[in-house]
């Protein structure tokens, strides 16, 4: 295939520039259709959603707040009262809006503080959030923001104006693009070389970017997709790449020509890249073990973007470095090719004196580096997941200021009230559930209760409930949790009403309890089907055991480390976090399916390249030296670019993506620099030639899967250990 590609190398750029075109074309006809469907069955708010929508639908659609401050004087003052009542009536005319219950309104006089400052109105539209097109919260965005100035202040919240004003993260990713190139020019020395892995990575996410939006139209992808998919995309893109172009300027050292090369490249190291991207799609679909829909299309849409940047590094790259040609080396180096000829760059240098030195003292290095990876782990036995609430939105979004400003005018949980189901047995039943409502306003927690609104047909009724918490909080889950298995139930006997707590903040609390449930089963699927694949590659146990370990090693610190940031506070200057917030309940899921696939990408690079040597030499110590010698530069270079290109997504606005981009940054610096270049190794050289060993039966049971490419696999039976003696020189470590 590389010679192919590499042959033709001018019908495979057009074949990626048709698809590339062709992907936009077909996504700026067709447009977009992203959504966030949350389907939770079997939970109390998903119920009680099915309910309203099937025999209270003008009750079923979301509902948002439009916050009103007076800066001066009061709500009341004739002026201003004016303003806001006329903005309002036009809100109520909008498309999509089913209508708006306002403050100034007979029965909206517990919609305004005691001191008449700050008041709210609610705006009910009439799809839920997940399908209400985000022109349609715009429109009302825009229409309320009119009114204000001079007394009056405006600011709105909920779920559907957080999906209007969410933006996109372009200035993060040209940073990211600008510093990899810094990083590559760095490591390659040559502006060439430095170019090709950001093409083909751009090509790749280019093509999955305009595909994630035209599957949105086929089923749910949540609208942050194509934002995670530039991340990763980029990330691996630039790393598959890099690992094939290191190889192939190795073989232009050693006298290749450039055909030669970059078949000989593709045909190594692209095959680590084929099953490293192959790991890495299989670690995002292990999602759907999950069983939550609102995973299914990113799980989806991040997989066929890797699958993509896998494909145009195996493909579009060859045909590249066809074209480039010699140009892939710096003028110094081809010099120096001319008056020297070939050369090994393997033998000398930093990563060979430092694979060497880790041959010669294993012990500490894996003592300190474990040592490193427990610390930063520790904050993870205080990690709280939940659902981040508006608190902790950019303090310059609209969002922000209506929850300062509800708080301010009453408390923090009238951003994120719980929404009462009754089901009654017939209408008469409805004073009996208004007087279940006047029971639970005077519980502990509980701010308080709307009056009972009964449906047309008074077949249910539904009251809103204000907690004195915010949405986030942890006493607001408690609240809910004691309200659903105490409370209620004990008002409702004898009754024959069922009461049902959902709205938006309560399907937030399902969705994290679901996913926290299944978080265990999630990591041991992925776990499982990765030692798997790294036993069939490698044909061992010991080596897939000990990925699977560091892998979980790296997981647990990434998510300690997040959690000192986000809810301890650590950095939030630095990282502009306005607040603190529990991690994402979704985040670690993403982040841990990513993070495994891409630690398998390092360990099948590193281990890959070990497995060369020790099919021609049968000697552990000097295979794992000079596989390390020869991964350290690219793996560590690699590393850095993802590092670059992830924490540049800190600098966006969404608390998300923050978490995603800060999370993966420090997961690869611990996973890269700690795990890779020290305790693997370390471990490596104390464990000896049981690294290669697989029982028989079980060898004849699995596939054989050939990453090196030209060498056979060894014999099953491992060679003998050399006799050695702290702090000697190995013989034939040096060449």
């Amino acid at each position: 295939m590389a010679r192919w590609c590499s042959r033709h190398r001018t019908i495979v750029l057009v074949l990626w520039l048709v698809a590339l075109a062709g992907s936009f074309g077909a996504s700026r006809a067709a447009g977009t259709s992203f959504s966030t469907q949350f389907q939770l069955p079997g939970t109390q708010s998903g119920r009680a959603l099915s309910l309203l929508a099937k025999d209270f639908p003008a009750a079923s659609g979301s509902s948002d707040q439009i916050v009103l401050h007076a800066t001066a004087g009061t709500l009341r003052d004739p002026a201003v009262q004016a303003r806001a009542q006329r903005m309002l009536q036009q809100v109520a005319v909008l498309p999509h809006v089913r209508a708006v219950a306002s403050p100034f309104s007979a029965a909206g006089a517990g919609q305004i503080s005691k001191n008449s400052t700050v008041a709210f109105a609610t705006v009910s539209f009439d799809q839920q959030s997940q399908s209400l097109p985000k022109a349609a919260a715009q429109h009302v965005i825009t229409t309320a923001e009119a009114a204000g100035g001079g007394q009056l202040q405006v600011a709105l919240g909920g779920q559907d104006i957080e999906n209007a004003q969410s933006q996109g993260s372009s200035n993060s990713t040209l940073a990211g693009i600008v510093l990899a190139l810094a990083v590559l020019g760095v490591a390659f020395g040559a502006l060439f070389a430095a170019f090709l892995p950001l093409i083909t990575a751009l090509a790749a996410v280019g093509v999955g970017y305009f595909v994630t939006g035209l599957l949105s139209h086929v089923f749910s992808v949540a609208s942050f997709a194509t934002i995670l998919g530039v991340l990763i995309g980029l990330g691996v893109g630039v790393d598959y790449a890099l690992l094939i172009i290191t190889r192939h300027r190795t073989g232009l050292k050693a006298g290749h020509d450039v055909q030669d090369a970059t078949v000989n490249a593709v045909n190594t190291a692209g095959r680590a890249v084929f099953f490293a991207g192959i790991t890495v799609c299989i670690a995002l679909l292990g999602q759907f073990a999950l069983g939550v829909s609102f995973l299914y299309g990113i799980a989806v849409s991040a997989a066929i973007t890797v699958a993509l940047t896998m494909l145009a590094s195996l493909t579009l790259l060859p045909a590249l470095l066809g074209f480039f040609g010699m140009r892939v080396l710096s003028r110094r180096q081809r010099a120096r090719l001319r008056a020297a000829g070939p050369a090994d760059d393997d033998s000398t240098g930093f990563w060979h004196r430092w694979a060497t030195a880790i041959e010669h003292r294993p012990v500490l290095p894996a003592v300190l580096a474990l040592a490193a990876v427990i610390v930063i782990t520790l904050p993870i036995f205080s990690l709280r997941l939940g659902l981040d609430d508006a608190g902790s939105d950019p303090p310059g979004t609209t969002t922000h200021q209506a929850y300062h400003l509800l708080a301010e005018g009453f408390v923090p949980g009238f951003s994120g009230p719980l929404q009462l189901v009754a089901e009654l047995p017939s209408p008469a039943a409805e004073p009996r559930f208004a007087a279940l409502t006047r029971t639970l306003a005077r519980q502990p927690g509980v701010v308080a209760v709307t009056p009972a609104v009964p449906s047309p047909g008074g077949t249910i009724a539904i009251a809103t409930l204000y907690p004195s918490t915010s949405p986030q909080s942890v006493q607001t889950t408690t609240l809910l949790s004691r309200l659903r298995g105490d409370v209620i139930p004990r008002a409702q006997a004898g009754t024959g009403i069922t009461v049902l707590v959902g709205g938006p903040t309560a399907i937030q609390t399902d969705f994290a309890r679901i996913l926290s449930s299944k978080l265990i089963l999630f990591i041991a699927v992925v776990v499982a089907l990765g030692f798997v694949l790294l036993m069939a590659v490698f044909r061992s146990l010991l080596i897939p055991l000990t990925a699977s370990i560091m892998n979980l090693l790296a997981v647990a610190a990434a998510l300690g480390l997040m959690n000192a940031i986000f809810a301890w506070g650590w950095g939030h200057s630095l990282f502009g976090i306005s607040a603190t917030a529990p991690v994402e309940v979704f985040v670690p899921v993403l982040l841990i399916s990513i993070l495994f696939g891409l630690s398998m990408d390092y360990e099948v690079f590193l281990v890959s390249r070990m497995r060369e040597e020790w099919a021609r030499t049968g000697d552990n110590h000097l295979a794992v030296t000079r596989g390390q010698a020869a991964t350290g530069r690219v793996i560590t270079a690699a590393a850095a670019i993802m590092i670059l290109v992830f924490a540049s997504f800190a600098l966006g606005t969404s608390i998300v993506i923050k978490q995603f981009g800060l999370g993966l940054a420090g997961a690869i610096i611990i996973d890269a620099f700690i795990i890779r270049t020290a305790l693997v190794p370390a471990l490596m050289h104390l464990t000896g030639n049981a690294n290669w060993w697989l029982p028989r039966w079980l060898d004849r049971l699995i596939p054989h899967l050939n990453v090196e490419g030209a060498h056979p696999a060894p014999a099953v039976v491992p060679a003998p250990v050399r006799p050695r003696t702290a702090g000697a020189t190995v013989p034939g470590s040096r060449d």
